[in-house]
Order: C-alpha cells, then sequence, then structure tokens
C-alpha cells in the first residue's frame, strides 16, 4: 500500500530550530513586538528566518492575495479554510521544515491557531472540521511557542483604521472580531503550555519585557 506523503512530517522533521509563532487580533501590535524579537535573537547569536501566513511560499503569497484582496469579493467559509491550509501545507514542506532542520530558528506572524480563531470563531466554523485538517497537513507537528498578543476589538480596530484601506478580512464586523478573540482566549486556556497569552493593551516596552522573559525559556 502507498504511504501518504504526509507522513513525512512526522519521520523527517530532526529539529535543531526553534518554531515561535505570534498571533492574535488585528491591531494587536505583532509588526513592532515581531522587529523585538528579530533583534533579540540575533543579538543572541541565533539566525533566525521571518516568515508568515497566509504566505511564506512563492504559492502561499499567491494564495495571500487571493484571501485578503478586496477584488476577492465575497468567499465561502470553508474556501477560504481549506485555502489557508492549502497555503500552510507549502509552508510547512518547503520553508519551515527545511529551516528547522538546518538549524535556524523561524518566527511566523500567524499559524494554525488563526485558523481556529478566524475561520473557527470568526466564522463559526465547525472546530472539529478545522481539527481534521489540522492532523492531515500538520500531524503532531506544532510550534515550540506561541506567543499570543491580546487587546480589547475596539482598540486595535482603532490602530487599523489609522493604518489606511483594510483588506478582505479587516473589513468584518466588530462582533466577528470579538469572536476571534475569545477563540485566541479559549486556545490559550487548552494550550498554557505552548501559548502564552501577553496583555497587548500595555506600552510597548513592557510588552516586550514580557516577551523577553518567555523566549528565555527556550
Amino acid at each position: 500500500m502507498q504511504k501518504s506523503p504526509f507522513i513525512k512530517l512526522k519521520y523527517n522533521l530532526m529539529q535543531k530550530g526553534k518554531f515561535i509563532t505570534i498571533d492574535g487580533v488585528e491591531g494587536a501590535g505583532k509588526s513592532t513586538q515581531i522587529d523585538f524579537i528579530c533583534q533579540y535573537l540575533t543579538d543572541k547569536g541565533i539566525n533566525v528566518v521571518l516568515t508568515r501566513e497566509p504566505g511564506g511560499t512563492e504559492v502561499g503569497e499567491k494564495i495571500r492575495t487571493l484571501l485578503l484582496s478586496n477584488s476577492t469579493g465575497k468567499m465561502h467559509a470553508d474556501t477560504e479554510l481549506m485555502l489557508m491550509f492549502a497555503a500552510r501545507n507549502e509552508h510547512i514542506q518547503n520553508k519551515i521544515i527545511p529551516t528547522l532542520n538546518q538549524g535556524d530558528w523561524i518566527l511566523s506572524d500567524r499559524f494554525t491557531d488563526a485558523s481556529y480563531a478566524y475561520q473557527g470563531g470568526g466564522r463559526g466554523l465547525d472546530i472539529a472540521r478545522i481539527a481534521q485538517l489540522e492532523q492531515w497537513v500538520l500531524r503532531s507537528f506544532a510550534p515550540d511557542m506561541t506567543l499570543l498578543l491580546d487587546i480589547p476589538v475596539d482598540i486595535g480596530m482603532r490602530r487599523v483604521e489609522s493604518r489606511g484601506e483594510k483588506d478582505r478580512i479587516e473589513q468584518e464586523s466588530l462582533d466577528f472580531f470579538n469572536r476571534v478573540r475569545n477563540s485566541y482566549i479559549a486556545r490559550s486556556e487548552q494550550y498554557p503550555e505552548r501559548i502564552k497569552l501577553i496583555d497587548a493593551s500595555q506600552n510597548v516596552e513592557n510588552i516586550s519585557n514580557e516577551i523577553q522573559k518567555i523566549l528565555k525559556t527556550l
């Protein structure tokens, strides 16, 4: 019997580097803290590769454009979910796993927790179905650490408004993003060892100091 190609995630991962993800609702300040994390790790002599979801590969970036462009128009929630995982499969197979295997660390702006929050909480899709896709694409693979920046939705969306034109997902309602936020918080309670909930309403320096303490545990 021919074996599934996805099993190679389980057997070919000789992880030497660390995989960190950073996540949160819109306007939580991820970009600022990503800059801090990259500089902090570089100063420690660690080679860190920055990537993002959806995206991270040539195919993934094309899917990202389709998912976020306002010209895409209305998309069925199931289609959105499957496109997210299609981009994620490319990301894992062609960037994340090779990077870790060569001993580098990798920092991803969003990862699978975002699918549970946005498509599960926000769109209302069945969590069990998302878990099936996660098992198919990731197998037992998971980040070493997830930094979850939490901020009240109204504050975050004011920041988004100040940035200019919003993408397809950023145009969703406050109720949508409140469901997203609640889903993220629920995930952090479900996986407290991996997902570190950080109050992103603090000043930037305090957030960075908290992140630094968490990174030291790795």
